[in-house]
């Protein structure tokens, strides 16, 4: 089976926690490197792979998957490049900030032949699991306002 080769857009939070293990571990992906704009720290989890120092320089190297983890804001601009170069585009959630971004790439992906995906796993973490568990219970009885935060930057 043919690896496809993979680079993210960022090394923060979700390249490391989510997405570089993922790529390492499932025997159909080669993990390639990260664009890493200021730390360069993939490379010390992943020695054998690139940390890129621009955006060209991911899409000039031989990839053909582009992960767009980076803000939101940049989404739309980073996976239009992505596709303009020829590569294949998962982007993580939230996909655009408009709708009309996401038609435009969509279609853009579409006349290139190129796939376009849209990528989110937070609702298989433990913690959803266990507020699904604890509701269907029934253990708290009828459910009349819940708040819930994930505190990423605590």
């Amino acid at each position: 089976m043919k690896k496809i080769k993979t680079a993210l857009l960022s090394y923060g939070m979700s390249g490391k926690i989510f997405q570089a293990p993922f790529l390492t571990l499932h025997p159909g992906f080669k993990l390639m490197g990260s664009w890493e704009r200021s730390k360069h720290l993939i490379q010390n989890d992943y020695p054998e792979v690139k940390s890129y120092k621009s955006l060209d320089d991911v899409l000039n190297d031989d990839v053909d998957l582009v992960v767009v983890n980076t803000p939101v804001d940049t989404h739309f601009a980073y996976a239009k490049k992505v596709l303009e170069a020829g590569k294949h585009v998962l982007v993580e959630k939230a996909f655009t900030t408009t709708a009309a971004e996401a038609q435009e790439l969509k279609v853009l992906a579409k006349r290139k032949s190129l796939k376009l995906t849209v990528y989110q796993n937070r609702r298989w973490d433990s913690d959803f699991k266990t507020v699904q568990q604890v509701l269907k219970s029934g253990v708290l009885g009828d459910i009349v306002e819940a708040e819930i935060r994930f505190d990423r930057y605590n």
